[in-house]
């Protein structure tokens, strides 16, 4: 595996969804290429961060029992 290719792969490695054989290479690679694990390293930490500040919260029950009732209303007028 290049440099060029990790770049590509990076995303698909983080997530765990490159094949056996290619995250196999992919590692290797990184194991004989310090800019290339320092890189990945940087976008495993971004990846934690962003994941971090995008954990879903539920909205309170007051809204969603008033978008129900918005969204009754809304298809009674369109029926």
């Amino acid at each position: 595996m290049l440099c060029d290719d990790v770049k590509r792969a990076v995303y698909f490695f983080l997530d765990g969804s490159l094949a056996a054989p290619k995250q196999h290479d992919f590692t290797e690679h990184l194991s004989l290429c310090p800019d290339c694990d320092r890189r990945t390293s940087v976008h495993r930490r971004l990846r934690i961060f962003v994941l971090a500040r995008l954990k879903p919260e539920s909205a309170p029950d007051r809204l969603k029992q008033r978008l129900a009732r918005t969204f009754r209303a809304m298809g009674a007028e369109w029926s």
